[in-house]
């Protein structure tokens, strides 16, 4: 009788379990109309990836003044809209890509009432944890990107 071998399996690390990063991105003509559809396509999305409803309202308010002001103020055609959620669910990043290459700055201050100029930008500054402006790598303008973090509650 010959004896058997046995083999028996190398020991494998434990694999790291992390969560998928989720991403998703949507094209819209520059359109006073877009900021609308922008609005709904973002509440649509983060109601199913079940984001904290404080956080679902200030991306769409930021989606939809980021929409606003690339519709209104540049010259682009078409602008894309990627919303990124990090692997553990607490970081979205809103970014918004346009056809127009001038950098994107906070007025130093508003003319007065009815001035409308720079607004959006104030209150994008006053929702996102960060936010800026880039040369964009996926259109022929800029990127202005914002990020928030995931609360179960309202800030502070």
């Amino acid at each position: 009788m010959t004896p058997s071998t046995h083999s028996t399996p190398a020991s494998t690390p434990a694999l790291v379990r992390t969560a998928p990063r989720r991403e998703y991105w949507f094209g819209l003509p520059a359109l006073r109309t877009s900021a609308r559809s922008a609005r709904d396509t973002v509440r649509d999305l983060l109601r199913a990836w079940k984001l904290p409803g404080d956080t679902c309202c200030d991306a769409v308010l930021l989606v939809s003044e980021l929409t606003t002001n690339a519709v209104l103020h540049t010259g682009s055609g078409r602008v894309l809209c990627g919303l990124t959620l990090t692997g553990d669910g607490r970081r979205l990043r809103i970014e918004l890509h346009d056809e127009d290459s001038t950098p994107v700055r906070l007025p130093e201050r508003l003319a007065g009432p009815g001035d409308e100029s720079g607004r959006g930008l104030l209150l994008v500054q006053q929702l996102a944890d960060s936010w800026g402006s880039a040369r964009s790598a996926r259109a022929e303008g800029k990127v202005v990107w914002a990020e928030l973090t995931a609360h179960s509650g309202r800030r502070p």
